[in-house]
This record gives C-alpha cells, sequence and structure tokens, in this order.
C-alpha cells in the first residue's frame, strides 16, 4: 500500500512559479518510477513528468524548460518546480506511482491567471 499527498496548488499569474510536493508513505527509492500527471476537466489526464529510481527524468514536450521534478528521498518526497507558468498549465496535478498497482493522490489544483 502506498498512499500519496499531493501540495502546493495555489493561484499564480502568468509567468509566475509554484513548486508542488508529494509526500509518499513509503520509501520512493524503492518505488520504479514517480510521475506528475495534470488533467483539465473533460480532458484525458496527461502525463507532465517522471523520475525513476535512478533519477532518470522525462517530460512532456509542453513543460520541456519550464517544470523540474526531483526527489528527497530522505523525505519520501517528490517534487514539481514548475516556472514560467502560463495560463494552459491551469489543470488538477496529481502524482501517481505504480507498486503491484497504481497509486494516485487526491491531486492539487493550479491556476495559472492571464
Amino acid at each position: 500500500q502506498v498512499q500519496l499527498v499531493e501540495s502546493g496548488g495555489g493561484l499564480v499569474q502568468a509567468g509566475g512559479s509554484l513548486r508542488l510536493s508529494c509526500a509518499a508513505s513509503r520509501s520512493i527509492f524503492s518505488l520504479n518510477v514517480m510521475a506528475w500527471y495534470r488533467q483539465v476537466p473533460g480532458n484525458d489526464r496527461e502525463l507532465v513528468a517522471s523520475i525513476n529510481s535512478g533519477g532518470y527524468t522525462k517530460y512532456a514536450d509542453s513543460v520541456k524548460g519550464r517544470f523540474t521534478i526531483s526527489r528527497d528521498l530522505a523525505k519520501n518526497t517528490v517534487y514539481l518546480q514548475m516556472n514560467s507558468l502560463r495560463p494552459e498549465d491551469t489543470a488538477l496535478y496529481y502524482c501517481e506511482t505504480f507498486w503491484e498497482r497504481d497509486y494516485w493522490g487526491e491531486g492539487t489544483l493550479v491556476t495559472v491567471s492571464s
């Protein structure tokens, strides 16, 4: 069993920054991949960024150069630093991992005003 708790969302103006956090209930080093997804109502959930146990990162083209995923193994926490935010980044952001099955957090809302 893995519990994921996201935090850090909020309202920010275009061009601003936010840092999301995802705290896991078990060692994240034991989890092959941790990822951030986002979803706008009416749309499919979109993979934003991921980091694997070796620290390798991947990003959606739409966020490359603006978002950075990182982790703190001691705190069992994964972060998503979001810079140069745009109105189209507005979404509910979810943390996800796989440990025998998919686990999702409840999400944290990011709203970017123009």
